[in-house]
């Protein structure tokens, strides 16, 4: 029997497929009429979906297995990493590395950008989506960007240079539909679970309510392309919004006859929690309905590829962060990562926004048919910084020479079952500790060094205070995965491990400092803030689509 969820996905799929039956016959005609866009589409389509906030034990764990079939199936169907790591451990510099498969000391973002943000991610940065666009790719992304949404910095602006007449994409994508930040950073008129609760967006100039949870002045923006369609959003349609926008962007492609990359950044499982079609949610099952909503989505998405015949489709799942441990019983969970020497010593939250394992370990599989070897995991150490050079490498684009980059190609690791990663692995100061961006945590295969220590605000409050280790503690990770017990500073093995860490975290800091490197304006002005109708108070535009 179908799962309802994977039903209800497959019945919307249905739908569009057939409404889009004219669309389909077009492509089949050119492509039988032109053969070179026959020999573009062998080259493989990519499908990029970015949790936000999700815990390693969210996913393929006793306690939510039921509430996930079509992430299930992928895991069935294609290759699941268990020490995958997100770039970091929040939202900016986590997208910022994975597109452009650099650190933030490298990219120039160290930390999240802001609502009334003037920049974003620097403009001589490139990203994945920009060399497979010039390479002939179809590009398009649904979703949370937040990484600039004022000006240029829009995934989809266009700079047109003085008199030369075209347009150049300076991020690349054709298309986009999404939020330009998290869902928390505006309001809505009808919240989402979260903590302290949401109010909805302010009605009269003359409110004296004071906020608690969510923005209540400035209404979250749904944009698509350069255009806010919806302000404030509706959170409860935006799982079928994005799901229409996906399977449509799927079929543009193959009606112009292109390969494509779809990036799917998704709100889930970010506060406030919202789910589609789910009656008598209570506070306590918020989580639960909320990771099934984002398990119909991935439905959908992968659904569609099946009943397009998409095969040569690879689609890769993963984290941005790890769980927002603030948000009690509307985070996520980090599994056996638990970061036991922060909680039990020095206090304060173990996950996002810090280098303990609860902040960057993230659930993450890929799937590839007839390419990918179907049930099957590794356990090699892996990055969200390697998507880059894997995707680039898959299609034989070359990236720029003038820059330098961290993420490796993992093609053996996908292809040939090949179980070798990083040598080391840097995580860098995301918010709990330390100056933003810096490399002070070092992982050396199953040892792990810390350099400074701190922690988020826990759930009830409360947080570590910074903490400066010299020499560093020492986890081994194989035998202690909740990092409870530092290794004796005194061990032979720790002198050992020791030497190593500190010849790679050297090598690297150095290969940063000698870098062509970019840095990020962070300067936030009212005139930045997105709105459709500056004069009203909330910014207020409904049934332009």
């Amino acid at each position: 029997n179908l799962h309802p969820r994977m039903a209800e996905a497959g019945f919307s799929v249905l739908l569009l497929f057939c409404s889009l039956l004219s669309g389909l016959m077009y492509y089949i005609n050119s492509c039988l009429e032109n053969g070179d866009k026959t020999n573009m589409r062998e080259r493989p389509n990519f499908i990029i979906v970015l949790a936000d906030d999700i815990g390693w034990g969210d996913l393929w764990t006793k306690q939510f297995d039921t509430n996930t079939p079509w992430l299930n199936l992928l895991k069935l169907e294609g290759k699941r990493f268990t020490d995958f790591h997100s770039p970091a451990s929040t939202c900016s510099p986590s997208r910022a590395a994975l597109l452009t498969g650099r650190h933030g000391l490298r990219n120039g973002v160290t930390h999240n950008f802001a609502v009334g943000s003037v920049g974003g991610l620097p403009l001589n940065e490139t990203t994945f989506a920009q060399l497979l666009h010039d390479a002939g790719y179809y590009t398009a992304m649904i979703g949370k960007w937040h990484l600039g949404h004022n000006g240029p910095f829009h995934p989809v602006h266009r700079v047109k240079y003085k008199a030369v007449i075209f347009y150049y994409q300076r991020y690349c994508f054709d298309y986009y539909l999404g939020i330009p930040y998290s869902n928390d950073m505006g309001c809505t008129d009808r919240p989402g679970f979260d903590l302290p609760s949401c109010f909805p967006c302010e009605q009269s100039k003359h409110s004296s309510r004071k906020p608690e949870g969510c923005d209540t002045k400035i209404a979250l923006p749904l944009f698509e392309n350069q255009t806010i369609v919806e302000q404030p959003l509706d959170l409860w349609n935006l799982t079928g919004q994005y799901a229409k926008a996906a399977v449509r962007q799927m079929l543009t492609a193959r009606d112009r006859g292109q390969p494509f990359l779809l990036y799917v950044a998704l709100a889930h499982m970010h506060v406030p929690l919202f789910h589609y079609g789910f009656p008598n949610v209570t506070v306590m099952d918020a989580y639960s309905a909320s990771l099934s909503d984002m398990d119909s989505l991935v439905g959908s998405i992968k659904l569609a590829t099946e009943a397009f015949s998409m095969k040569n489709t690879l689609i890769w799942f993963t984290g941005d962060n790890g769980p927002w441990e603030q948000k009690c019983q509307f985070a996520g969970s980090a599994g056996p990562f638990t970061g036991r020497w922060q909680t039990s010593r020095a206090g304060g939250g173990s996950a996002k926004r810090t280098t303990w394992e609860g902040g960057h370990r993230v659930p993450t599989v890929v799937t590839w048919p007839g390419k990918i070897s179907p049930n099957t995991t590794s356990s090699a150490l892996l990055s969200g910084l390697d998507i880059f050079p894997t995707i680039l490498s898959l299609t034989g684009v070359e990236p720029p020479s003038d820059r330098r980059y961290d993420g490796i190609d993992i093609t053996d690791v996908l292809l040939h079952d090949s179980d070798t990663g990083h040598e080391s692995l840097m995580h860098p100061n995301s918010g709990a500790a330390g100056q933003f961006g810096d490399l002070q945590t070092v992982r050396l295969g199953r040892h792990k060094a810390f350099y400074i220590t701190g922690g988020a605000e826990a759930c009830g409050g409360g947080s570590g205070k910074p903490e400066l280790h010299d020499p560093p503690l020492i986890f081994d990770l194989d035998k202690d995965k909740a990092e409870g017990s530092a290794l004796d500073p005194t061990s032979e093995e720790y002198q050992t491990v020791l030497k190593e860490v500190e010849r790679e975290r050297e090598a690297l800091l150095w290969d940063i400092a000698t870098d062509n490197v970019s840095s990020a304006d962070y300067t936030v002005a009212h005139t930045a803030v997105p709105c459709c109708q500056p004069h009203n108070r909330a910014c207020r535009c409904h049934s332009i689509r």
